[in-house]
């Protein structure tokens, strides 16, 4: 179906403005080396903003002369910022990673309002996709963001960056000055060994150990500007970046630090991580920058994680009235809300795992491996719960069509994004029927996905030591065809649910003729529905003083 050009430019405008507004979307988990189970380092990233799409990024490097240039294109809107000196080598990207295993997401928090606009044009959009093209480690990309920024000045707002490499995992805070400066202010922590973090929205680095140079890197500035601002007025060990760029609000906690606190009560249950911070309990203690799971993480409980609806809680919220008649664990924007002649504000619970997602992964760097095979991108499109995640390697050659098909406003059984979409929405509307269906589909083709890379492993490196282009031909065709047979299930996952629940009965037989059951409704459900009308629904004989209008 084609909309016409009026609908088209109504619905970009509509994508934009919501853009363009603050937003608690992504989330991000960063597992170290020692904590992972087989020892790599591990990023996710979630791509979250309504109405957003975006293609699989695929750059594949190459080599520049002297004077060539870089066009700084808007993440958000595609329109053309600036331009700056191309380097002569740049490195291929796939996605959110780079050919030497370096991975980099984000989570925007805003921040101090004072701090927004400027006069720079490169935006945090730029400074991830530049530094993957430019950056072997997690310090260099490092080095690229903030130097950019130095030189070109920023565009956005506050961000939290992950940036891992195959031996490291930063946290990167980062916001820029307004018209109150040039550049930015930053500060930047390593995970520790055999720890993880998460980060969701909300600024989360507070006291910086300012005796480390090697775990922890901040601008000059970080300090000086916050007290030129009168945002912070301590000693310099009392400093909290947190607490002077981005402080938290009762909004902020509850729906950013809830998405952290369901990570790390998850990673580790033994510490009994207390709700209590997150529902904006006061004189609640901040969950820590860092900690240390229970057991090692492997990359399906990295996957776990960000499918995630406060499951096991009281908060879950699969549950209640607020889910409807068929447990839909999500809550439809905006979350923020108030009623008819009621001064308080209200806010649904803001899950990892959420509808508007637009891509999402898992980054495995592996430092025992080639760079072309240690390096697999764990790719998704759309909402986390409901999709599959695909891998694909580092020294992959070209893209799976369906990934990099595709618009925000055409529909397209071709891309990737569409069919998991209409999967998903479809599930919506019958959730705790048709989400069973979806979930053993998803076991199904993860389940070959992991077991197909341990073989993959194996035989990429044996051809790395005889036939280094062979390896990558054999890498490239593992991930084109396994991406494309994983979204061609899914077609066909879409094929089987729309028939099985047409017209919202259960078809449980191959026959033509069937006598389906139809769907229903729970019995809590039925109760308020009879408790809104008493009496109206009664099969009954009536008086006739009993009818009414």
């Amino acid at each position: 179906m084609k909309f016409n050009n009026l609908i088209k430019s109504l619905l970009v405008v509509a994508v934009l403005l919501f853009i363009s507004k603050p937003a608690y979307t992504c989330t991000n988990v960063l597992v170290s080396g020692g904590a992972s189970a087989d020892g790599s380092v591990m990023i996710s990233y979630l791509a979250d903003a309504g109405g957003f799409m975006d293609p699989l990024y695929f750059y594949p490097g190459g080599e520049y002369n002297p004077g060539d240039s870089v066009d700084i294109i808007c993440w958000h809107y595609d329109d053309l910022l600036g331009r700056i000196p191309q380097v002569p080598e740049t490195y291929r990207v796939i996605g959110n990673m780079n050919e030497h295993q370096v991975a980099i997401g984000e989570t925007t928090f805003t921040g101090r309002e004072e701090l927004h606009g400027g006069n720079g044009f490169i935006d945090y959009g730029a400074m991830m996709y530049i530094a993957l093209q430019r950056s072997k480690t997690a310090r260099e990309a490092i080095e690229v963001m903030t130097g950019l920024v130095e030189e070109h000045g920023y565009k956005s707002t506050g961000e939290s960056f992950s940036i891992a490499d195959k031996n490291e995992a930063w946290v990167m805070e980062f916001i820029g000055k307004g018209e109150h400066g040039e550049g930015a202010v930053w500060v930047a922590a390593r995970v520790p060994d055999g720890y993880i973090a998460a980060h969701a929205n909300q600024a989360r680095i507070r006291q910086i150990d300012w005796n480390d140079t090697e775990n922890w890197m901040w601008s000059d500035d970080v300090v000086d500007f916050a007290r030129e601002m009168g945002w912070f007025d301590g000693p310099k060990e009392e400093f909290s970046f947190v607490d002077a760029y981005n402080p938290v609000t009762p909004a902020s906690l509850m729906l950013c630090e809830g998405r952290v606190w369901s990570v790390f009560r998850r990673a580790a249950p033994s510490q009994n991580f207390s709700d209590d911070y997150w529902r904006a309990v006061k004189g609640a203690e901040p969950y820590p920058l860092f900690i240390k799971p229970d057991e090692k993480i492997t990359v399906e409980k990295m996957i776990s994680f960000v499918r995630d609806h406060f499951h096991d809680t009281k908060h879950y919220t699969g549950e209640g009235y607020a889910a409807g008649p068929y447990n839909n664990p999500y809550r439809w924007r905006p979350l923020v809300f108030s009623v008819e002649d009621d001064e308080q504000s209200y806010s649904w619970e803001r899950t990892i795992s959420q509808p508007q997602t637009g891509f999402s992964f898992i980054s495995q760097s592996r430092n025992w491996l080639p760079d072309p095979i240690g390096g697999i991108f764990w790719y998704g499109v759309d909402d986390t719960y409901s999709n599959a995640y695909m891998p694909l390697y580092m020294g992959m050659q070209r893209p799976p069509k369906s990934l990099v098909t595709g618009n925000v406003i055409d529909f397209d059984w071709d891309s990737a994004f569409w069919v998991f979409n209409l999967v998903a929405n479809y599930a919506y509307g019958l959730y705790s029927y048709i989400i069973e269906d979806i979930k053993e589909v998803q076991e199904e083709v993860e389940g070959r996905s992991h077991a197909l890379t341990n073989a993959v492993d194996v035989a990429a490196k044996s051809l790395y030591d005889k036939d280094k282009d062979v390896m990558f031909e054999y890498l490239t065709d593992f991930s084109v065809s396994n991406a494309e047979y994983t979204v061609e299930r899914w077609r066909e996952l879409g094929y089987h649910i729309f028939s099985k629940y047409n017209d919202r009965y259960i078809r449980t037989e191959e026959v033509r003729r069937p006598w389906p059951e139809g769907v229903g409704y729970p019995d809590d459900y039925l109760k308020r529905v009879l408790e809104e009308r008493p009496g109206y629904y009664d099969l009954r004989w009536r008086e006739p003083d009993e009818v009414k209008d």
